[in-house]
């Protein structure tokens, strides 16, 4: 492909696909010294770092080659949305764990509001202590409609237990990913 790889770039922390963009080897090099993704622009026909217009750019957290070097794997911390047409990903796909990573985002960004227009800065407001009550009743809710048989119940009372567990994090600034490399660690 004329020294051109395909570059795929990933969330660092909720795993959620970017992009996809090509590199030669001054555009890897690029990104490694400045520590923003870089792309080889086919259209420009010139190095092009992601976000120099938008200032959407892509902070490198690692990079990966594949198992045949024949693709690369980026691991980014975005700012912002990737996409030129405004969403967040150019791919449209929303799994569980893109999921949870994107309400992570909105607790942190709502524990910053005004209290009396977020339920979730009124938790914030209270502290660690009524947080850690409201994640010890979901618990409890979600265990006695286990217990009972009751599917719906248990689906919407361990809905409420993840959100109130997210605000705990938040609150005791953890984050999901702490929480991930604790059971990568215990996996082994």
């Amino acid at each position: 492909m004329d020294g051109l790889v395909p570059a795929i770039v990933q969330e660092a922390d909720g795993g959620r696909v970017r992009m996809l963009g090509y590199m030669n080897q001054k555009a890897l090099e690029a990104t490694r010294e400045s520590g923003f993704v870089t792309f080889f622009s086919r259209s420009k026909n010139r190095l092009w770092v992601k976000g120099e217009t938008s200032g959407n750019r892509l902070h490198v957290v690692s990079i990966h080659d594949d198992c045949d070097n024949d693709a690369i794997l980026i691991l980014a911390e975005p700012e912002g949305p990737t996409c030129h047409k405004g969403p967040d990903s150019c791919f449209e796909i929303e799994t569980a764990p893109h999921f949870l990573a994107t309400l992570e985002a909105v607790i942190a960004e709502r524990a910053e509001a005004d209290p009396d227009s977020s339920y979730t800065a009124r938790l914030m407001d209270k502290g660690v202590k009524r947080i850690a009550q409201k994640v010890g009743e979901e618990g409890v809710e979600a265990a006695l409609a286990a217990t009972a048989g009751d599917r719906e119940e248990l689906k919407n009372e361990a809905a409420d237990l993840l959100y109130h567990l997210l605000v705990l994090l938040k609150a005791s600034n953890l984050s999901l990913r702490d929480v991930t490399d604790e059971l990568k660690r215990r996996h082994g």
